[in-house]
Order: structure tokens, then sequence, then C-alpha cells
């Protein structure tokens, strides 16, 4: 990849909603405060708790604030999958992932887009140096810091925070990697956009952040997602390894008839 030039002015924050209510008019004040020039969209699913009423006022006297209803509970993947195209479509040049209830601080958006300056694609990390989480059970970190490892070792990856959700994407990237396609969720669709990313050539890197659990509303986290992106990563290492080991023996062969 050719070195990039400085992270495009026009900012879009693509924030999925589904039953927040009570949450989305701070997190969208934070944004601003932090990001005056960002632009919001809210990728609402039908909630039924009227997060999309909300959002609808907060755009009628916002012109920075935008909203995408769908008409079902489809999950985080397709959400975003929906907001990169209406995010590509209006001709946005840095596209962020962010969760609605606060986990990740718009405070620290800044420290995303300026490390745009010389990457691609910047993760929020919590587990590298001076990243950190903030009331989370013992149980949590573990599972998180589990699913990480396994997934470096099954797939090669260099990145501690594959998982993560708080992330700035180049739009570049996404138009070159067919984020379309992407069919799983959570943390599996985390892990498949910034895997697919690394394979086409783009720089990836990750910089700190404080992750802090929710204080309002219900976690959307669930064991299902959990099993998927074990069943989906795992798929994706051996077939991975599979391709590393038939490039050996290649390799090998034509040694030995050269």
């Amino acid at each position: 990849m050719t070195p990039p030039e400085p992270a495009a002015s026009r900012v879009l924050v693509i924030i999925p909603t589904y039953n927040e209510r009570d949450n989305i008019e701070l997190i969208i004040g934070r944004v601003h405060a932090a990001v005056p020039a960002a632009d919001v969209l809210v990728v609402d699913d039908g909630s039924p708790d009227g997060t999309g009423k909300v959002a609808d006022a907060l755009a009628e006297d916002d012109d920075r604030v935008h909203v995408l209803h769908r008409t079902a509970k489809a999950g985080l993947g397709a959400a975003y999958i929906a907001g990169f195209d209406w995010g590509l479509d209006a001709g946005y040049g840095v596209l962020v992932e962010m969760d609605a209830d606060g986990s990740h601080a718009p405070e620290q958006l800044p420290r995303l887009l300026d490390a745009l300056e010389r990457a691609d694609l910047v993760l929020g990390s919590r587990w590298v140096p001076g990243g950190t989480v903030v009331n989370w059970s013992r149980h949590r970190e573990v599972l998180s810091r589990g699913a990480n490892l396994y997934t470096r070792l099954a797939l090669g990856l260099e990145l501690r925070d594959a998982t993560g959700g708080y992330r700035a994407y180049r739009s570049e990237v996404l138009e070159a990697i067919d984020y379309a396609a992407v069919a799983s969720e959570g943390y599996c669709f985390q892990i498949d956009l910034a895997w697919r990313a690394l394979r086409a050539g783009y720089r990836v890197i990750e910089v700190p952040i404080t992750f802090a659990e929710r204080e309002r509303g219900k976690s959307k986290m669930s064991n299902s997602i959990v099993r998927e992106a074990l069943w989906r990563v795992s798929q994706w290492g051996v077939q991975h390894r599979g391709r590393q080991l038939r490039a050996i023996v290649r390799n090998r062969t034509r040694g030995t008839t050269s």
C-alpha cells in the first residue's frame, strides 16, 4: 500500500441501536463535544422502546445527525453493513464504528482519527499497553483475552484486540474488502473485517482505549455470539493453515525438482 494521505475531513460515526432510548442523546452529544465536525448515523433496528423516534427528533434539530430505520432486529453486522452502504454512498472519507451505550468513549475518538494519518484502519484496543477495561467481571475479561489469543493463534494475526468494535476505517478500505459479503455477527464480524483488511495489504494499527461496561440498558452479548465466533474462527484457521501447508509443500517440491 502507498503511504496514506492525511485523514479525510468528512467523518461519519455509525451507531447501531436497539432499545437505547436512554443512551442515544447522551452519546451523540459526547461525539459532537469531542469532534464537532463529525456526522452521526444512527442505524436503528426498529427499537420498540422508541429509540428511533428520539434519534429522529435529534436529527430534526441538528443536520449532523442522520437516522437509518430498519424494520427488524437483524444483528450488529447487518446494521454496520447498512451503515457502511449509506456512508459510502454519501461520500464520507472516514467511517467509524461506535457502540451506543457509552462503552466506547467518544472523548477518545480524536485518538483514532489522528492515527489514521499513518494507517488505513485503526482499532481501539483494550489489550495493548495503555488500554483498559472498567467494571468488567474477571470472567468477561478472561473470555475476551482468550478469544483474542485464540484468534491470533488460529489466523496468525498480530492484533491484540481483533474483536473490539471501536474502530475507524478509511473509505477505500471498505470499498476494497467486500464487507457486504460478511455474514457473521458480533465478535466474528469485527475479526472478519480486520482480517480482510490485512489480507488486502492495508495497514491496520491499534491504539489504546478505555472500555467501560454500560451503565444503562441491557447488554446485547449472548452465548450464541460467542459460539459463532469460535466456530467461524476455527473454520478460517483450518483453511488458513491448510493454505500455508500447501504453499510449503509446493515450495519444497519445486526445490527438489529444480
